[in-house]
C-alpha cells in the first residue's frame, strides 16, 4: 500500500499514513491537534526496476 504524507494547517504538523486508494478519500485528522484541516503534501518516491542502470 503507498505511503501518503500529509500536513495540518492550523498546527503545521507534517505527518504520513499507509492507507488504501480509496480510504484517501476520507477526510483525515491530524494527531497533534485532532484539527481535520489536513491538506495533502507532496512526497518523493523512488522507483525501482529489474533492470541495471
Amino acid at each position: 500500500m503507498p505511503t501518503y504524507q500529509y500536513r495540518c494547517e492550523k498546527c503545521g504538523e507534517t505527518f504520513e499514513r499507509v492507507e488504501r486508494l480509496a480510504e484517501r478519500e476520507s477526510p483525515h485528522r491530524c494527531p497533534k491537534c485532532g484539527s481535520e484541516s489536513v491538506q495533502s503534501a507532496p512526497t518523493t518516491f523512488m522507483a525501482k526496476t529489474s533492470r541495471k542502470s
